[in-house]
């Protein structure tokens, strides 16, 4: 007797779940199914399963394929179980190909390559049915996405548009999914549509989408023009559709809890906030060659703005910039000053020059400080006039940080409107603002 085992969530049960079992079944005679716990699919960094335990070992029951079903419950549990049951065959999805190549030791390892286009009536009989979401752009932004979003349970990247029909086809075939040269055909496969194309193409690309009917999730800068910003959300709101930002800070958990303690009154009243975000680009990117939409405040303003808008708010009583530019007048450097009416802030950001990035947030009773990489949250530690009392806080920062705005723009688009507090379309619309004024203070339209 050949022995195959395979393991999965198996959440919102859908046609993919259903082939993978049917041709892991047909490897052997014996099938054994685990299917994971809440609890490990946690801590290996799942977000969003929405289906209980008990309901999803019911639905692999019902496809016929599993001659028994086990429980996931821990790491290192694959190994024992290849042992305990003496097992032939390995099987796993393609998205996981090279990851449990160290079973190889102790058993076959098949990895079966992912159904494309998960959109069947057994997925739109579902009350929460899974969001298809059409990818615009293909850069490397693009490619972390495609690997978060398959750690977000109700959802699944299948298809991509790119102008460039070379760029996007080689895009789809790493990823298993198709690439579409007509949009009208890629908006007509998408029910959630993200945006990583060039910052200079997000509004009319928003705006169509809209338009089809379609959510949003752009990546940052959303806008350039706070006209633009105010425009889209409008529409957004007409057409009852969630529009956000990709800002990745503002959704993850270390983030929030900052905010949380800062705002508290842990700290007294607020009266500064710096925060800095610096990096060495490849002088070859696109970051710093566009002269009309690169540079370092462009790319990264976004991030340095946003701790001193959800602190102090969108009403500035005025805001300047200082930039170092190369010889092509792309800014390298650039700080930012704002002055509120009872704080200032600064926000520095750096492409071609290098600093200690740093979140530092002071307050009349002692302040808060994250030390870099604050923009992926997960430590930061309270100080107050006494050295010596320090209380340090942690939380997890899972993989690249896009899997928890996927997460939340899914329960927004499953009607929980409590998520958007976290990037407001008040906060969008001000960065754009902010982001206007420093364009026209390059000299750029």
């Amino acid at each position: 007797m050949v022995k195959v085992i395979t393991y999965g969530t198996f959440d919102l049960l859908h046609e993919g779940h259903y082939k993978l079992l049917q041709r892991a079944k047909q490897l052997g005679d014996y099938l054994i199914v685990g299917v994971t716990t809440e609890e490990y699919d946690q801590a290996r960094g799942k977000l969003n399963v929405m289906d209980s335990l008990m309901t999803r070992i019911e639905n692999v029951k019902k496809t016929g394929f599993a001659d028994e079903i086990i429980v996931e419950e821990s790491q290192g549990q694959k190994f024992r179980d290849i042992q305990k049951y003496n097992i032939d065959i390995f099987v796993v999805g393609s998205d996981w190909t090279g990851i449990f190549d160290y079973l190889k030791d102790y058993c076959k390892v098949i990895y079966l390559e992912r159904t494309k286009n998960i959109s069947s009536t057994m997925l739109r009989a579902q009350m929460t049915p899974i969001q298809r979401i059409g990818i615009i752009g293909t850069g490397r932004i693009a490619n972390r996405f495609i690997t978060e979003a398959a750690l977000v349970s109700g959802v699944n990247a299948q298809g991509v548009y790119n102008p460039h029909t070379k760029s996007a086809k080689l895009f789809a075939h790493k990823w298993g999914i198709d690439a579409y040269e007509d949009i009208e055909k890629f908006f007509d496969m998408s029910d959630m549509v993200y945006i990583a194309s060039p910052h200079e193409t997000h509004y009319g690309y928003i705006k169509q989408a809209l338009e089809h009917d379609k959510h949003v999730l752009c990546e940052k800068p959303m806008c350039l023009n706070k006209a633009h910003a105010e425009e889209l959300f409008k529409l957004a709101k007409e057409k009852r559709l969630v529009l956000i930002e990709g800002i990745k800070t503002a959704y993850c958990p270390g983030f929030a809890k900052l905010l949380g303690i800062a705002c508290g009154g842990t700290i007294g009243s607020i009266r500064n906030v710096e925060a800095c975000f610096t990096k060495l680009e490849d002088e070859n990117n696109r970051e710093l060659k566009d002269v009309n939409y690169g540079g370092s405040f462009t790319e990264l303003g976004s991030y340095c703005l946003l701790p001193a808008l959800k602190i102090f708010g969108h009403a500035y009583e005025d805001i300047r910039f200082e930039s170092i530019k190369d010889e092509n007048g792309i800014d390298i450097f650039t700080k930012a000053y704002l002055r509120y009416p009872n704080g200032l802030a600064t926000a520095t950001c750096g492409l071609g020059v290098k600093s200690e990035g740093k979140l530092l947030i002071s307050g009349t009773r002692g302040y808060i400080t994250a030390d870099a990489p604050w923009w992926k949250t997960n430590y930061f530690e309270v100080h107050r006039e006494n050295p010596d009392d320090v209380e340090k806080f942690s939380e997890r920062f899972l993989g690249d940080g896009l899997r928890y705005e996927i997460s939340d723009m899914l329960s927004m688009i499953n009607g929980d409107k409590k998520k958007y507090f976290k990037l407001t379309r008040g906060d969008s619309v001000a960065l754009a603002g902010i982001l206007e004024k420093f364009q026209k203070g390059m000299g750029r339209t």
